[in-house]
């Protein structure tokens, strides 16, 4: 199974959004997140060639992202609760494990995307070993999704998958 973690293209400032009363959970991306989200599905697709399905947190700015990737690969998207920042890595596990053999794209938040990412890689989600910036991919390659069973196959920062789009 190859995992691919993206995280959510820049969104508006937390502080701003406070601000108008309504929850993070619908903070939007920018019209430079967009941009971003579309040049990193552009360079991501044709890096990767093919993705078999995109999953999203259901927070506003990672789905919108999220729509972005799934358009450029022509995957189906679907939203998974289990990309909210506070569920556990071995739920996600739980729910990849019926997904064998697949290259699934994962859209969603930090410092959560990074947990789980460090729990694939050293059964340890306590302390990241790794930091995702905004539209940064990074791909697992595991037999079996568990604790400590991947492997880091690429970690591509926004400004290489620009370079490919």
């Amino acid at each position: 199974m190859e995992i691919i973690f993206l995280r959510h293209a820049p969104a508006g400032e937390r502080e701003d959004w406070a601000s108008t009363g309504r929850p993070d959970s619908e903070r939007p991306l920018t019209m430079d997140g967009r941009k971003r989200a579309r040049e990193a599905a552009k360079g991501l697709a044709k890096f990767i060639e093919s993705a078999d399905l995109v999953a999203t947190s259901p927070w506003a700015r990672a789905k919108e992202t999220a729509e972005i990737v799934a358009k450029a690969f022509g995957a189906p998207l679907v939203d998974s609760n289990f990309l909210l920042p506070h569920r556990s890595p071995s739920s996600i596990a739980a729910w990849l494990s019926g997904l064998d053999g697949q290259r699934v794209i994962l859209v969603g938040h930090e410092p959560h995307l990074s947990k789980v990412i460090s729990w694939f890689l050293n059964g340890n989600s306590s302390r990241s070993i790794v930091a995702l910036k905004k539209a940064q991919a990074l791909m697992l390659e595991t037999k079996k999704a568990s604790a400590g069973s991947a492997v880091l196959s690429w970690s591509l920062p926004p400004k290489a998958l620009r370079h490919f789009s």
